[in-house]
């Protein structure tokens, strides 16, 4: 429905009521309306599914077309990066937001921070999709507003030309709600507990919920040691609790993403269930690190049979039992491809090091079983991006036959080596990683699982060291307000930001010339105009 059509049914109802409701200003409806697209949770996550679901087919048609997002861990964070998106780039297409567990469990919980275990409160998890989409719903109303102000210039000025700009704008407006990728950890508990967290998430707007093959009360970090999986029918319970809960909404597009931490778990917690030689039990069971057993074995001994052999799986003293060191890639690729057959729509792999190879290595066996398969990737703030790629090209060029005797591997970190050939090529390697490991591992969407969390240290480092220092107030206009002008950056207007402006217009709206509005002559906002 275009602006004048809105504006046309509001004066329709309004007229209805016989002048008992000619206060109200159709056009002001209209624009109130417009500014709360989204009623509820259910509306967003059924509009961004449809998107992230073209976006899939975009990228199948051709890799060029991945997608990118950034971790969060408030609201204010989303926008402001959708904000810059839209003004940098014109528009938020395949461009998402990601939800890192990590980030909740360090910054949200009420338990103060918390290491990656799922140790936190689920329910921080859907108030904080919550909140990101009611900042992202607020950095549209108040560009919105903007835009009817100009508008209101226009007409006030009879610049005919400039009004139809705007009225063209305001029908072709692009929402600043992108999808949201969601980290719902292990499920936080069986899999009835991962359909009610589930739901929640999907209520409050979560269009892709990503889940993982460890068990919840022995999560850990991908990228941290003692992680300890479950079996596949384990964990496809879940899957299924995740696509009931989308159902259940209506919400029949709605996205799974199949995480796998096997290729650094090399621990597991149950014996697989097994009822024929081939199944995924006894697939899962394969993997299992054991010895042959003469007799009966000792009690306390738990046995399988293995090919007409009674095997012991070997049993930590932590009741866990180890899977045969070298398979982790090979349970990967199995956990893949079992997930995409039971109902996940896209893949993660968990690894130590972003190395293209050694993901299309494994995306290469699971396409011969799912052509379309597709990852999401972690370009995980874990690795040490500078020192894994200088390693990846000098470890190229010794292949190669090129002189390396200028470098010492094991030191390639150091500053010494910042502007010698090896770190330009390894710096290049590192600015096309995305683009050609779409190309070359099928990688749908790269995401950076904690990016805020680092730059906010950073910069709180450098202002603090400026400001307490010799700079003194110095440090903070150079280094921030200064900079917000230069560029452009919407929070310099603080008080537009948190939406005195637009309390300003709803006070017209609603008193008219009786309004005592904020955003006077005297309003300290009006310096930075220029």
């Amino acid at each position: 429905m275009s602006y004048q059509e809105q504006i046309n049914q509001s004066g329709h109802i309004i007229q209805s009521h016989k002048g008992t409701w000619d206060g109200i200003s159709p056009e002001s409806v209209a624009r109130m309306q417009l500014q709360n697209r989204f009623k509820t949770g259910l509306d967003i996550a059924k509009y961004t599914a449809k998107i992230m679901r073209a976006d899939m087919a975009a990228y199948d048609a051709d890799p060029a077309n991945y997608t990118q997002s950034l971790g969060c861990w408030h609201g204010f964070i989303g926008q402001q990066k959708l904000i810059s998106i839209k003004k940098h780039f014109g528009s938020t297409k395949g461009r998402y937001l990601y939800l890192s567990g990590w980030m909740v469990a360090a910054l949200r919980s009420e338990f103060g921070p918390l290491p990656d275990q799922s140790m936190h409160e689920k329910t921080s998890v859907p108030a904080l999709i919550e909140e990101l989409y009611t900042f992202l719903k607020q950095a549209d109303a108040r560009e919105l507003g903007m835009m009817f102000r100009s508008l209101d210039d226009a007409r006030d000025a009879g610049n005919d030309v400039e009004e139809q700009r705007l009225l063209n704008a305001i029908d072709n407006y692009e929402s600043h709600v992108v999808p949201i990728i969601a980290d719902i950890d292990a499920g936080f508990g069986n899999a009835e507990a991962t359909y009610l967290l589930a739901k929640k998430m999907i209520e409050a707007g979560a269009c892709a919920l990503q889940i993982e093959n460890q068990v919840s009360d022995e999560k850990q970090c991908g990228h941290q040691d003692g992680k300890v999986t479950v079996p596949h029918e384990d964990f496809l319970a879940k899957i299924r609790a995740c696509r009931y809960a989308y159902m259940e909404l209506g919400v029949e597009d709605g996205i799974i993403v199949a995480r796998t931490d096997s290729l650094g778990a090399g621990l597991t917690k149950q014996i697989a269930f097994t009822s024929q030689p081939g199944d995924l039990g006894d697939q899962y069971n394969a993997f299992l690190d054991c010895e042959e057993v003469d007799g009966a074995g000792s009690p306390g001994d738990v046995l399988i049979n293995r090919d007409g052999k009674l095997m012991r799986p070997k049993r930590l003293p932590s009741n866990l039992y180890q899977f045969r060191s070298g398979t982790g890639a090979d349970r990967c690729v199995l956990d893949c491809i079992t997930s995409l057959h039971h109902g996940a729509d896209l893949l993660w792999i968990e690894t130590e090091k972003p190395h293209i190879e050694q993901i299309a290595s494994m995306v290469d066996r699971i396409r011969e079983a799912v052509p379309n398969a597709k990852l999401v990737y972690n370009n995980s703030p874990s690795f040490n991006w500078t020192l894994n790629f200088r390693q990846q090209v000098y470890d190229r060029w010794f292949e190669e036959g090129k002189d390396v005797s200028a470098y010492d591997r094991a030191k390639l970190m150091s500053v010494d080596y910042d502007t010698t050939p090896l770190a330009a090529e390894a710096d290049e390697r590192i600015r096309t990683f995305q683009r050609d490991a779409a190309a070359r591992a099928g990688i749908f969407h790269h995401l950076i699982t904690l990016p805020t969390y680092h730059t906010a240290a950073l910069s709180t480092d450098t202002l603090a060291k400026e400001y307490f220092g010799e700079a003194g107030m110095l440090g903070y206009v150079l280094g921030v307000q200064r900079q917000e002008i230069r560029q452009g950056i919407a929070c310099v207007k603080h008080q537009n930001m948190a939406g005195s402006d637009m309390g300003d217009d709803h006070k017209e709206y609603f008193a008219g010339d009786a309004a005592l509005k904020a955003g006077g002559k005297d309003n300290t906002m009006n310096q930075f105009a220029a």
